[in-house]
């Protein structure tokens, strides 16, 4: 039995990347829909060994379908989104607009799974589920098995976030500038606050009155709600000229003692976690390995000798895939695995 898959901003980074993981895990689809805005109509996109031809948000029949991945933004997931949700299908977002709505779960597979068998017991008709920001994902992946074995306390991460985090303008910004470096042109900044190629730019999202960044905020916000509210976390987000994947400094105090090798073996047998981890030149994984992969990777893991139960991490993984559409996807096989869906008609 198949379902009815719908991708909505199907021309997006994320929106193909959804498209692409959906076939190679074999998705049980028996239509798939691309979707976007009235000026991509008609735009091709490949689906398999299939092509789709994407059709016009505001006039697709939604009622026809079982999941809406919806990877259009906020404004759109705003409007949208409710529409949608009420006309039947579960409708999983990928933006930031309803990760802090306290009736919408957060999930992330690995982590809070079962937080989906009572939204979708409730019946409340709303259908929404909220993806939660790339830099959260791959965190969370990471310390919920620490958390499950000698509880987490205190969580200080630092990121290394790849230009694709911002869409294709960053990623186009970043390959236009280092070309332009090369012939002397001057690099202009547009997406970007500051030049990025060559250079490491602290600033992700707009600025709070409380001098954090906005991702920053995200980042402390989504962790507690996916994990433990009682965590106390704090991070500083920075965008380097990496084209994909996200890299991530965590330092984390625990309750009771923990030892970098229980960590390692604790993390080799975690679900969607991948330890790579020797003590030797090229023994840790780096944001190019990592694309276009689906794990986790975790690295440098020892033991903080200023903490009394303390570790250092390093975790890699790829943002447009596990802290997006892959994310995205896991939890509509969530849905189906455990009997949680009422198919379309």
């Amino acid at each position: 039995m198949g379902y009815n898959v719908a991708v909505v901003g199907a021309t997006g980074n994320v929106g193909r990347e959804m498209m692409n993981i959906l076939a190679e895990r074999e998705f049980p689809v028996d239509h798939c829909y691309a979707i976007a805005s009235r000026r991509s109509i008609g735009t091709e996109i490949s689906f398999g060994d299939k092509i789709l031809k994407c059709q016009d948000l505001e006039n697709f029949d939604f009622s026809k379908v079982d999941f809406v991945l919806m990877s259009a933004g906020s404004e759109i997931s705003k409007v949208w989104s409710p529409k949608i949700g009420a006309m039947g299908p579960i409708v999983i977002d990928n933006s930031s607009c309803w990760r802090y709505d306290q009736e919408v779960p957060l999930i992330v597979p690995e982590v809070n799974a079962h937080v989906l068998e009572d939204y979708m017991k409730r019946n409340t008709k709303r259908n929404i589920i909220a993806n939660p920001n790339c830099s959260t994902a791959q965190l969370v992946v990471a310390l919920k098995p620490l958390h499950d074995v000698a509880k987490i306390k205190r969580v200080v991460v630092s990121t290394y976030q790849s230009v694709s985090g911002a869409g294709k303008e960053g990623m186009d910004e970043l390959w236009v500038q280092t070309k332009g470096i090369f012939v002397t042109d001057s690099p202009t900044p547009k997406k970007f606050p500051k030049q990025i190629a060559f250079n490491v730019i602290p600033h992700i999202d707009v600025f709070l009155d409380s001098g954090d960044t906005k991702e920053e905020w995200k980042m402390v916000v989504e962790t507690k709600k996916i994990l433990d509210p009682k965590i106390k976390v704090t991070a500083t987000c920075v965008r380097v000229p990496v084209f994909v994947g996200h890299s991530e400094s965590v330092n984390i105090e625990f309750e009771s003692p923990i030892t970098a090798d229980e960590a390692r073996d604790i993390l080799r047998e975690a679900p969607g976690c991948m330890v790579i981890d020797k003590r030797e030149d090229g023994g840790y994984m780096t944001p190019v390995e990592c694309a276009g992969d689906y794990a986790t990777f975790i690295s440098r893991i020892r033991e903080d000798s200023t903490l009394e139960n303390g570790l250092n991490i390093w975790v890699v993984s790829d943002n447009l895939r596990k802290g997006a559409a892959l994310n995205t996807v896991q939890i509509a096989e969530c849905i189906i695995n455990r009997g949680l869906l009422k198919k379309a008609a």
